[in-house]
């Protein structure tokens, strides 16, 4: 599929295979700028964010279970004290997308790390634990704000053919040291540049091409700037105050935000949070009942994820999105059902020992199949598969259904484990899991290495066919 550029460009858009193939030697590699490396990690810790407190609160879980009774006798405020991050990750995801288009991505993301920090130091100092879920509040307030401005900010800072890649007792420090990554990504961020194309958009055109200067070099610049030139032309024959319901008026963007929300709501269905976030609980199920032991193996869990997650860096721009998530989907399948089996044998009053190392391998297995594949593939997706003036807002509202799939599984979990079984509980993620594959195969688009125009060219050929006008349909597509 070949789109045309301005005149006397070179017939490919910047960052485009087409483009790429033509001049080689303007491809860049995940190390060849420090700028854009120091972009990255820097919008990048937002993932970890959620990713250390998803990790800190499953172990801590343990503890406040000992210091506080009432959460020992109540799987429902257990479930609660998980959760109630999720319910301010959807109000601040829901908000979030709003906050990038008005604000800029470098301002909403310094607003997600002070309510972050501000959380993890009310729960650091709970006496009680309602206060800590007050606290678990902010968090994911913070959460959320970050999990819809940091893909953003990666996606639109960073070249296409390197964007995939690019979240006093013992659990008081553990919550409370959960506010050091956002102290340090705020420090950062000051010293960072807002998005260029964010920038462009908004009309400041010096500043935005001052950036991307310490992006690409001369050659390849100019492309770049024709490119936004050209895309800024459309979006003012289009541009208009994006509203929720003009996302459904358009069928091509009601196909993208179909893959976008899908993909978020199959992430957190599949079972990856209830894993990270009572794993600790479920090795002690499996009849480790040492909560130094069983905080011990989730740890060696959680750093397959941080392995895993290293490795699908690499993998999502040299293995492709689609391939990456379905291989792992397989993973997580066969991992599911060893879980399930591991509790079924437990259950059954035989060789406890050795049916409690079979789930520990289970968990281990899951881990490495879900990190580097449908841990980084659906943010990566939903970055890539909107128009500039729908971005915002759909990927605030794609968030949104992560964070609200997200809570119905945390909320759920042990209530479900104890009504139908451990073991049939996650039989039940290894069905959806197996829709999840249909889903992928079916519906998701391969996006690696393509310019935002050529993913938007996907969507109108989908809704109107490859031999529909294109032309036309950036007149009409929004009144469909």
């Amino acid at each position: 599929m070949t789109i045309q550029s301005s005149p006397g460009s070179s017939g490919f858009l910047p960052g485009s295979s087409g483009y790429l193939d033509m001049f080689p030697e303007r491809r860049m590699s995940y190390f060849s700028n420090s700028y854009v490396i120091g972009l990255t990690v820097a919008a990048g810790i937002g993932g970890l964010l959620f990713g250390y407190d998803t990790g800190v609160i499953s172990g801590a879980l343990l503890y406040i279970k000992d210091e506080f009774e009432v959460v020992n006798q109540s799987s429902f405020l257990q479930e609660t004290i998980v959760s109630m991050a999720l319910i301010g990750a959807i109000i601040g995801a829901a908000g979030g997308g709003w906050i990038n288009d008005a604000y800029g991505r470098k301002k909403a993301t310094l607003l997600a790390d002070v309510v972050f920090a501000a959380g993890s130091v009310v729960m650091a100092a709970a006496p009680n634990p309602y206060v800590l879920i007050l606290g678990r509040l902010f968090v994911g307030l913070g959460v959320g704000i970050a999990s819809v401005t940091a893909p953003v900010y990666i996606a639109e800072a960073s070249p296409s053919e390197v964007r995939g890649g690019l979240v006093p007792g013992t659990w008081r420090w553990m919550v409370g040291v959960a506010g050091v990554p956002a102290v340090i990504q705020f420090c950062i961020m000051l010293c960072l540049p807002e998005s260029p194309r964010w920038l462009f958009m908004k009309d400041n055109k010096a500043k935005a091409i001052a950036i991307l200067s310490k992006i690409y070099d001369v050659a390849r610049l100019q492309d770049e700037i024709d490119h936004l030139s050209i895309t800024e032309e459309e979006e003012c024959q289009k541009r208009n105050d994006v509203k929720i319901s003009d996302v459904f008026k358009s069928k091509e963007i009601r196909l993208a935000f179909l893959v976008g929300a899908g993909l978020q709501a199959f992430q957190q269905f599949t079972g990856i949070n209830t894993v990270m976030y009572y794993s600790p609980t479920i090795v002690q199920m499996a009849g480790f009942s040492s909560n130094q032991l069983a905080l011990l193996l989730s740890l060696v869990i959680a750093a397959m994820n941080a392995a895993g997650t290293v490795l699908g860096i690499y993998l999502i721009d040299h293995f492709g999105r689609k391939k990456l998530a379905i291989s792992s989907l397989a993973g997580v399948i066969a991992s599911l059902f060893i879980l399930a089996g591991a509790f079924f044998g437990k259950s059954s009053g035989s060789s406890d020992e050795l049916y409690g190392w079979i789930a520990v391998l289970g968990l281990a297995l899951y881990i490495a199949c879900f990190s580097p594949g449908m841990g980084p593939v659906p943010w990566t997706v939903n970055s890539e598969i909107y128009p500039e003036q729908y971005r915002g807002i759909c990927g605030g509202m794609s968030a949104t259904v992560n964070w609200i799939s997200n809570l119905i599984v945390a909320q759920t979990f042990l209530s479900i484990a104890e009504a139908v079984g451990t073991g049939s509980t996650f039989l039940m993620l290894a069905g959806i899991a197996v829709l999840a594959v249909v889903f992928v195969i079916m519906y998701v688009p391969e996006t690696m290495g393509l310019a935002f125009v050529e993913v938007e060219q996907i969507w109108k050929e989908r809704a109107w066919g490859s031999s529909y006008n294109t032309e036309s349909l950036l007149e009409q597509g929004n009144d469909k």
